[in-house]
């Protein structure tokens, strides 16, 4: 990939790539972070990564750097409350319609397992296929559809009850 490339993918895969990582870990600014950091690393691979295959690389790099961030957040703790961190700015909805439900929507996501909560969000949100989502996460094509449909499943029926429901909006 050339330098023109490198920036036309910028221009094209930044703000899914943005929301794909904000949307798994809910804090803004670390979200920004990771973004960039995706970026810079394939800055410093640029010759060895083939155009056409740029946005998938893109998405597989920033999932990568998004777990060994969490991991590393975990080992270290050095917050008490990291809920306190996150910003529900994040999830404001720009047009106004319907901010309830999609406060409920992304609790209700909150709850699901990570793996699944990631392949639910790059099929759903990013409109990946089954085979890129296994080529991102590392998964076979299978195990990525077993995933979906467990999270579909859990989101189905924590959204379905009016209990839950209540539950998640507060």
């Amino acid at each position: 990939m050339n330098r023109s490339q490198y920036n036309k993918c910028v221009e094209l895969y930044a703000d899914g790539l943005f929301r794909f990582v904000l949307t798994s870990i809910r804090i803004r600014e670390k979200a920004e972070d990771i973004v960039q950091d995706t970026f810079a690393k394939v800055w410093e691979h640029v010759d060895e990564v083939e155009w056409e295959r740029s946005k998938s690389y893109l998405f597989t790099t920033a999932y990568h750097t998004m777990i060994d961030s969490i991991r590393k957040e975990q080992r270290t703790q050095l917050v008490d409350d990291p809920d306190a961190l996150r910003s529900d700015t994040a999830w404001q909805n720009p047009t106004g319609l319907y901010p309830d439900v999609q406060h409920i929507l992304h609790k209700a996501l909150k709850t699901l397992p990570e793996i699944q909560r990631t392949v639910v969000l790059l099929r759903d949100y990013e409109g990946y296929s089954y085979e890129e989502i296994g080529n991102i996460t590392g998964l076979g094509e299978s195990q990525v559809k077993v995933y979906i449909f467990r999270a579909r499943t859990a989101l189905k029926k924590q959204l379905k009850s009016i209990d839950n429901l209540i539950d998640i909006a507060s």
